[in-house]
């Protein structure tokens, strides 16, 4: 007997899809709908993450959840079967025995105009508003790093300021707008509700170029979770590279070439995207009244798996 997708899962998959464009992403990545179960949701509720965690799966069947919306795909790798004796296998098995999709934009979400790419970019200037519109900002102050192949979205950002900054502001900014100063849950500020990430006190590295006289910044490269390969395609350089995590050899020729650099963590450059996501995702389902009512909830056991101690 054919088994027909629920009516949840249909419009979070089409909503997510108006909302960072599968075709924006890499070539490389797993997006979308990747785990449909067959039962139908106990609740119409929406768990929205970064990662998808034995703990966020608790998460999702205690509020009775339909759908997660993973930021990080939880199938990136191929495997020939799927079973308990995997861990991120038997969360995906929990997840469907409760009625639970997963539904994964990753670097999609990366990519589109407005998305987290864009986001760093205004915290970088200051936490002002970006007008994203296609191919960059509409006063120029932001554009991709690389062409846009899609009207949607590209690939990087890359930032001009107004004026010259220095490196010590810089972080400033950093530690501020992803919720680095004091330990607390990046997305608390936007959320007003109490829960912390544990994200540690002071997630920022930075690396200062030996061959540079100076500490200002004009031009930034922007790349969410991990820029390495993303800053070593770029024709054009940049004064600082701001990104979650880089490998040490890279980190050493950046730094050679005359980079400044500034790493927080992989997964501390997406997450405080998560309740600008989410407020994006129950516009438009409540634009939907096929599905009604539907309860999009930021996860609050997500968190970076590294802490500073």
């Amino acid at each position: 007997m054919a088994v027909a997708s629920n009516l949840l899962t249909k419009a979070v998959s089409s909503a997510m899809g108006r909302i960072a464009p599968k075709v924006l992403a890499g070539s490389w990545d797993n997006t979308g709908l990747l785990f449909e179960s067959p039962l139908p949701p106990p609740k119409k509720t929406v768990l929205v993450t970064i990662d998808l965690t034995p703990a966020v799966c608790d998460e999702a069947i205690s509020l009775g959840a339909g759908m997660v919306v993973s930021y990080h795909t939880p199938m990136f790798y191929g495997h020939k079967s799927v079973t308990l004796a995997i861990p991120l296998q038997a969360t995906l098995l929990r997840c469907a025995a409760a009625g639970i999709s997963v539904y994964s934009p990753h670097s999609a979400l990366d990519s589109v105009w407005g998305g987290i790419n864009d986001w760093l970019a205004s915290v970088l200037l200051g936490n002002k508003t970006i007008d994203a519109t296609p191919g960059g900002s509409a006063d120029g102050s932001v554009v991709p790093i690389f062409p846009p192949e899609h009207e949607s979205g590209a690939e990087g950002r890359r930032v001009t300021l107004p004026q010259p900054t220095s490196m010590e502001e810089l972080v400033e900014r950093v530690k501020s707008g992803l919720g680095l100063s004091s330990g607390e849950h990046p997305s608390q500020p936007f959320l007003g509700h109490s829960f912390v990430a544990d994200v540690g006190t002071a997630t920022v590295q930075v690396g200062y170029s030996p061959i540079r006289a100076d500490r200002l910044v004009r031009t930034i490269a922007i790349c969410a979770g991990a820029g390495d390969a993303m800053f070593a395609g770029m024709k054009e350089r940049a004064d600082l590279y701001f990104t979650g995590e880089m490998p040490h050899h890279e980190v050493l020729a950046t730094l050679a070439k005359g980079g400044h650099l500034i790493l927080c963590g992989h997964t501390n450059t997406e997450r405080g995207y998560l309740p600008i996501l989410a407020d994006k995702l129950r516009a438009e389902l409540a634009a939907d009244a096929e599905v009604g009512d539907v309860e999009v909830v930021v996860s609050a056991v997500d968190r970076d798996p590294l802490q500073v101690v």
